[in-house]
Formats: C-alpha cells, structure tokens, sequence
C-alpha cells in the first residue's frame, strides 16, 4: 500500500507549477551545505596530516616559544632550544631517542636563477634512522644523504619537475648554490603530498649549521617514546625537565610539547567549529525549504478541492487521502535532499581537486554512505513533517462540499 501512495505521490508531481519547486530551494541549499562541508571537512583533516608530516603515533614535538609568526618554527623564539636541551631529553626513561631540528630559509641559486628554499637538517649517527622514519620520506631517484655527505642535499619532489621555477627539472649530480656555496645534489624524494616536504631542502646538520651560522641552537626537538602507551607520560616528563631548565612555573611556559594527537585535535577543533556554524546556517535554510513545503501543501490542497470530493465520493476514506498527501510533503522534500546531496558530493570532490591542485597532495574525495542516506531520509521527514498538517486539513473536507469548490 506504501509503495502504491509512492506512486500516485510522483505522478502528482509531475504536474506541479514551477512554484512548487522553487520551494525546495531551502532544503536543496541547506543540504548542499552540509553535504559538501562535510567532505571537505575530511579531506582538509588528511591535507594538515599530510603537511605536518603526522605519520608517526610515538613522536612528540618540542619547540620553543617566541616571535616566529613570519619565520620557521622556533626560528625566532625569544629564549631557544639548544643541543643541550637534546641531550637533556634523551636521558629521560621514557624516550627511545630524541633529535634537533634546524628549519631555514636562504637563497638557492641553480641554472642562473635565484629563487629562495627552506632547508631542513638531517642528524648523524642513530638519529638519521629516527629522522626518515618520522617524516615517512623515500627517494623517487638518486639516494638518501649519508653520514659524511658535507656538501651533499637531497631535494623534495617539487624540484623535480620543469615547473619548479629554475626552468628545468634539478636532478641527481647537479649542482646548485646555497647562500653562494656549491652543493651537490644526490637523490629527489618521491612525492609527499605535503607543500612543506615537497619544497624542502634536505641537508646534513653539520653542514646546515656551519652554512647558516646557527651554533649550538635548535628550531624543533623531535623525541621518540619507548611505546605509544607512553606517550602522555613522556610529554610530562619533557614538560617537567624543560620548565627546571628554563627556570619557569607551570603555566609560564616559554615551550611546547606537541603530539600527533593533539594537533590533529586542534584541527579537528576549528573544523568542527566552522562545521557546526555552517550547520547553523544550513539548517536554517532547511527550515525555510519547510515552511516552503508547508504553504505549497496548504495551496495544494485549495486548488485539489474537487479531486479529495470525487475521492471520497468513490469510496476513499480520510487516511488514504491523508496518506496521499502527506507522501507528497515527502516526496517533495525528498527529493529536494537528493538534489542537494548529488551537488553537495560535486562540490566536496571539486574542493578535494582543488586542494589537491593547490597544495600538491594526493587526497581522495570521501564520499561517506551513511551520511547520504541519513541526509535523504532527513528530507524525506522533514519534507513529511512539514505536510501533516495540510494533509490533516485535506482528509477532513467534506466531499460534498469539496465537489461543489
């Protein structure tokens, strides 16, 4: 019987007035909105982890803090970290290892062109283990650097490529200026999907600091706990040894100590704000498409007075011409949502491109069964919902007067 109401709902509704559609403008624009936001949401989640280089759930990331909003991490930070401080951590019971990191950004010079380039430090010793297996990197030709490699870099993918801006492609035996110094260039990485990474300079640390003149200082420490399990504990610990060392009181912290975890939560965070506001907004479009529906129905059934009389004078009773109606409101809402959902995904696998476009990435647009058939089942309700009352209203005329109308 439900199936037989779907029908005669569809067939009525291909001979609404172009008034009736225009109603589903709010739902269409409201569902659009969180379709496509949603998506979004998650591919943007996979570009930040993707950026930071968050591939390892054991690293923890300690940087100092300071004026460095126009510079690297910790470039600028007012009190620095120092090789001490490394030091200082790797003898904590809870860290497996624990590395410095030099970030900064110079002039490279290759093919007579002058560009500018951010160099990253490689350490020497256990510690280059530690380093490739945090950033998760590979070599697309050539090779990683080695211990001893002085005037050896490595290059990200970016460089690759004829597009890089020096009009060719750098390659494995090439030679290009840093700050005026020649640099053999040994491997090219494969691709990261990742703007920091893919652009980045990869030097040995002795090297980057005798070039850069940066002595005993660090931008990053990146420190390896023993097991996942101890990851929070081994948080405290650094916390606890760095406020003793930089002589500051819980709460005045002149560092940081960062895990994947929570600065995936942090992104999550702001992402959830915009999507909870968009939400806000969304739903209210959804409730103007409502009352939309709700006025069309009311309309509907003035100008049907005639068809619910010879209706009931053949016999139909008050809940099947409720039920008419009412699978209508539905279908009417329904289908707005389909609209709405189907340019909701475009748009999502769109921004996915664009990001990928923008930022060099390879992310993949997420198109989630759930929340499609939930949001269709919601405008199906909702567009239900909003009719009851005009349905009431039809299944209480009164035949004989509906046929006079």
């Amino acid at each position: 019987m439900g199936f037989d109401y779907l029908i005669l709902a569809l067939k009525n509704l291909k001979h609404r007035g172009i008034r009736s559609w225009l109603t589903l403008l709010g739902i269409f624009i409201g569902v659009t909105a969180v379709v496509s936001l949603i998506g979004l949401g998650t591919g943007l989640q996979a570009a930040v982890g993707a950026q930071f280089g968050i591939s390892s759930t054991q690293v923890l990331t300690v940087q100092a803090g300071g004026l460095n909003a126009y510079g690297p991490p910790g470039s600028g930070a007012v009190n620095k970290l120092t090789t001490d401080d490394v030091d200082a951590i790797n003898s904590l019971s809870n860290v497996e290892i624990a590395i410095s990191r030099i970030i900064s950004s110079g002039k490279l010079e290759y093919n007579d062109i002058v560009g500018f380039g951010s160099a990253l430090s490689v350490p020497d010793g256990e510690g280059r283990k530690f380093a490739y297996e945090a950033l998760d990197i590979e070599v697309k030709t050539g090779r990683l650097l080695k211990d001893g490699d002085g005037n050896n870099i490595v290059l990200g993918y970016n460089f690759y490529g004829s597009d890089n801006g020096f009009g060719e492609g750098i390659v494995p035996g090439k030679t290009v200026l840093l700050q005026d110094e020649r640099f053999k260039v040994v491997g090219i990485l494969e691709k990261e999907g990742s703007f920091l990474l893919d652009n980045m300079i990869f030097m040995n640390e002795d090297s980057l600091r005798d070039l850069m003149d940066y002595g005993d200082d660090v931008d990053l420490i990146a420190v390896k706990a023993k097991s996942e399990d101890l990851m929070d504990r081994t948080k405290q610990d650094i916390e606890k040894l760095l406020r003793k060392r930089r002589d500051v009181d819980i709460g005045e912290e002149d560092f940081e100590v960062s895990t994947p975890d929570a600065m995936m939560e942090t992104v999550d965070s702001v992402l959830g704000g915009v999507q909870a506001f968009i939400v806000i907004i969304a739903s209210i479009s959804i409730l103007v498409g409502a009352l939309g529906i709700v006025n069309t129905m009311t309309t509907s059934v003035l100008e049907r007075r005639k068809e619910i009389g010879i209706m009931k004078a053949i016999g139909g009773t008050n809940w099947q011409v409720f039920m008419q109606f009412f699978f209508e409101s539905g279908m009417l809402g329904f289908i707005g949502g389909l609209v709405g959902v189907v340019f909701g995904t475009l748009v999502s696998i769109g921004g996915t491109i664009g990001i990928n476009s923008f930022i060099g990435a390879e992310l993949f647009p997420v198109i989630d069964p759930i929340l499609i058939g939930g949001t269709l089942a919601g405008s199906f309700v909702i567009g239900a919902i909003a009719g009851i009352v005009p349905a009431m209203n039809a299944a209480k005329q009164n035949p004989v007067e509906a046929l006079r109308g």
